[in-house]
């Protein structure tokens, strides 16, 4: 059985940084593309970042770039995503999830297994 816990949301001023760190079990996290999603209230599931299975290649929602850095660490089996400088839209819930495709897709169709999510909210 495949598990997701992202860790490390809180409560933040705008123009700060968190890490978040999702731990996979139940499998090998290098057979598998990762990416982070947040979801806000009322709104759509949105891609943030994904990595490839080496960590080389990486992809950003435009809205995130230069500010979100995605890596991951395949012999602790977890991904992480630094947020730095964040501001107030940035706040949702963040899900990590798997991709066992051969690409780093933004649709949340593609992601076969997902964590609970952790609420990260930045106020102004």
């Amino acid at each position: 059985q495949v598990q997701l816990v992202e860790s490390g949301g809180g409560l933040v001023q705008a123009g700060g940084s968190l890490r978040l760190s999702c731990v996979v079990s139940g499998r090998t996290l290098s057979n598998y593309i990762m990416a982070w999603f947040r979801q806000a209230p009322g709104k759509e599931r949105e891609f943030v970042a994904g990595i490839g299975r080496s960590g080389t290649n990486t992809a950003y929602a435009d809205s995130v770039k230069g500010r979100f850095t995605i890596s991951r660490d395949n012999a602790k089996n977890t991904v992480y995503l630094q947020m730095n400088s964040l501001k107030p839209e940035d706040t949702a819930v963040y899900y990590c999830a798997t991709n066992p495709n051969w690409g780093i897709y933004y649709g949340p169709s593609y992601y076969n297994y997902w964590g609970q999510g952790t609420q990260v909210t930045v106020s102004s």
